[in-house]
Parts: structure tokens; C-alpha cells; sequence
């Protein structure tokens, strides 16, 4: 009888433990109001390619096919870049011995509320960044509607022009009033036409365009340079409402010019972190991890030896796996699997090139699934036997 009564008590129990988990300890999930109802309809396969040195070839063609993005078309060119004068721009006119319609030479020249701009600075004003809240210094401040007013002559359109074309129009319009008129242009103050830089760059901000060609590696340059945690390779440049992904680190390490392209006022330049060039290594090694691509290089040598290998006694060395292109294609994507009991596989993970955000995943050994099996039942296994011993 007490055998018994002990027998439906641990029955008991151990119904109340399966159906009741808020009496264990630890943390858990109340399930009972969500509805779930599982993975509907037939469920997607894909197909797996086996790494090997046909792939790594061509990967390798296919790669250098796409190693050349399309680059921004230009309305300059590089060779003959002439800077042309906008509403905002501000102009110095010299008319030689002719003090009273030359502009002002005084040491400083004026910016607005209580500070005052040297001409020396203002003269550097094209090869630095804008000043913030500049006003006009003593010049000639292109008006809103392109044009400029000069003694003797009125106003004169601008806007569009070069400072050689707003100079050969000023020294013909001063002939009526001046014999041989000398007359030099020049620009004081570049503040119409802007270059926006943005992202992991140390100094982000506006960027003056002046008669010096602006690129792109003088705008990241300009901009104090790019933090520790910058992306080279993906250097956005955003083009009449277009984006095109730029090379940087191409143009810095291996000398690529073309991707050096020259900038026009309303370029926006954002150079990105690294968050959109990791690699996600994940299953049977030692320190799962998320890592970041060296200069767009990284291959599965580098994921594994960077999560401190596969473990010895679960992973199943013939399942590596590189699953690629699930957020661009989530329906298609493509897996690759490498053998490393083969004997060309150690060559081949350092061929084989990962691409940001690839998974790379080291399957379980089929001893080591069991094993946990057995690791999780054990302890059920040892308490019924202890209870059947208590009721002998």
C-alpha cells in the first residue's frame, strides 16, 4: 500500500512539473496566449553547392566581373575644371589706380556680429571649410538673382560666369570712364556651391567647392580623415537624387584613380562603418562571433581561425557551411559547403572569399547529437530510478 501511495505521489509530481514550468526556477515564457500555428504549406528547399577549386575559379572571374561599379557621370572635367561664380559668392574687384573702385584692402574684413575675418583667412577660405554664419566682408556679394553692382557700370550678371568673363566685361564697360582700364577679379569667399560629407569621418560637415577640383579623397581628407571603424570599400556618393558605391580603399591601397572621381556642389558623401561588412560565424566552434571584413577581404580560413577553430569533439568536419544573399534574395538563397576531411580543403578555405554578412556554420557531429540526448534524459533517468528504489 505505501509502495503504491508513493508511486501515484511521483506521478503526481512529476505531471505537475511537465505541465506546470511556473513553479521551476529560472527564467520562461508563458506561451499559453500566443497562437502559433507553425510553418504552413510546403516548406522550401535549396540547393547546395560543394566548394571546390572549379567554384573558388569561378568565383574569381565573377568577382573581377563585378570589381567595377558604375561611376557618377561627371559635368566636369578634370582637366579643364573652371570654377563658375553662383549667387552668395562673394568677389573682390581691382581696378589698378583706381583706389575708389577697387575693393577695400583693410586688414580685416567683416563677418557678422561681433567677429571679424583677416583677408589672409578669408584668402585660405577656398582650401578650408565654410565659416558658419559668414556675412558679407568688404566685396561684391553675388545678389540672389546672379548679378553684381559696380560703379559706372550697374549691375551685372554674374552667376554662370568665369572671374576672366566677369573681368573682360568690367574693363570693356569702364572704357566710357576709364583709358585702358586694368581690372582683376577674384573670388574672396566660396560660399554658393557645398559638398556635403557625412558618416565615420572625424570632421563630418559642409565642404566648399572653389577653383581648386574637388575629389573625393580631398573631401575625405578635408574632413580630418575616417575613424578606426570606417568602411573604404562602400563609400556612398549620392548624385542628382542617385547612389553610387565608391572604392575608396581601392584608390588608396592599389592606386585605382578611377574611383577618385571628381565632386560638383549637391554631392552628398557618406562613408559608412563597418556594421554592413561582418561575417557571422555560428555552430560547433569555440567562440561563436560576429566579425568584421579586413579591406573587403575575409575568407572561411579567417572566420574559423578567428572563432578559434571548430571543436574537436561535436563539430562534423564535413559540414562547413557558407549560407550567402538572404537579404537581398530571402527566397534564393545560395549555401556552400566545404569537406575539410578532404585533402585539398585546408588550401581551399583560404581561397574561398566570404561577402559581407555571409553565415558561416560548422555543422554537429552525429555522436555529439546523441550525446546530448543522453546528457538531457539522464537526470529523469537517475530520479525514477532512485524512486523506484525508495518503494522496494
Amino acid at each position: 500500500m505505501l509502495k503504491r501511495n508513493i508511486t501515484c505521489l511521483f506521478l503526481v509530481a512529476l505531471t505537475v512539473f511537465l505541465s506546470a514550468c511556473a513553479v521551476a526556477p529560472g527564467y520562461h515564457l508563458d506561451t499559453s496566449r500566443l497562437n502559433d500555428p507553425g510553418p504552413t504549406g510546403p516548406q522550401p528547399t535549396y540547393d547546395v553547392k560543394t566548394i571546390d577549386a572549379q567554384l573558388i575559379v569561378e568565383q574569381a572571374k565573377f568577382a573581377a566581373a563585378m570589381a567595377q561599379p558604375p561611376l557618377p557621370p561627371s559635368r566636369y572635367d578634370r582637366g579643364n575644371y573652371v570654377y563658375h561664380v553662383q549667387p552668395q559668392d562673394i568677389l573682390g574687384i581691382t581696378v589698378w589706380n583706381h583706389p575708389e573702385l577697387t575693393t577695400q584692402s583693410g586688414t580685416t574684413l567683416s563677418t557678422g556680429g561681433n567677429t571679424t575675418q583677416t583677408i589672409a583667412s578669408t584668402l585660405q577660405q577656398p582650401y578650408t571649410t565654410a565659416l558658419p554664419g559668414q556675412a558679407d566682408p568688404f566685396g561684391q556679394t553675388v545678389t540672389p538673382d546672379g548679378t553684381i553692382f559696380f560703379p559706372f557700370v550697374g549691375r551685372i550678371r554674374a552667376a554662370g560666369k568665369t572671374t576672366s568673363q566677369i573681368r573682360d566685361e568690367l574693363s570693356v564697360a569702364l572704357v566710357p570712364y576709364i583709358k585702358n582700364p586694368q581690372v582683376d577679379v577674384r573670388v574672396l569667399a566660396y560660399r554658393s556651391q557645398m559638398v556635403d560629407v557625412t558618416g565615420d569621418v572625424k570632421t563630418p560637415g559642409p565642404l566648399a567647392i572653389s577653383d581648386v577640383p574637388l575629389n573625393l579623397s580631398d573631401a575625405i581628407a578635408r574632413s580630418g580623415g575616417t575613424n578606426p571603424d570606417s568602411d573604404l570599400q562602400r563609400v556612398r556618393l549620392t548624385r542628382d537624387k542617385k547612389l553610387y558605391i565608391l572604392n575608396a580603399d581601392a584608390m588608396l591601397d592599389r592606386g585605382d584613380t578611377s574611383q577618385n572621381v571628381l565632386l560638383q556642389p549637391g554631392d552628398v558623401i557618406n562613408v559608412p562603418d563597418r556594421t554592413d561588412s561582418r561575417i557571422f560565424v555560428m555552430g560547433e566552434v569555440k567562440t561563436p562571433s560576429t566579425m568584421n571584413m579586413l579591406k573587403g577581404r575575409f575568407t572561411i580560413a579567417d572566420a574559423l581561425t578567428g572563432a578559434g577553430g571548430i571543436l574537436d569533439t561535436d563539430a562534423n568536419p564535413r559540414q562547413i557551411f557558407v549560407m550567402r544573399g538572404m537579404r537581398d534574395n530571402p527566397t534564393s538563397p545560395e549555401i556552400f559547403r566545404l569537406d575539410l576531411t578532404q585533402p585539398d580543403a585546408v588550401m581551399l578555405t583560404s581561397q574561398f572569399q566570404l561577402q559581407p554578412l555571409d553565415v558561416v556554420y560548422v555543422g554537429t557531429a552525429v555522436g555529439a547529437t546523441f550525446n546530448r540526448m543522453i546528457q538531457q534524459i539522464l537526470p529523469t533517468l537517475q530520479s525514477v530510478f532512485f524512486i523506484k528504489e525508495l518503494t522496494n
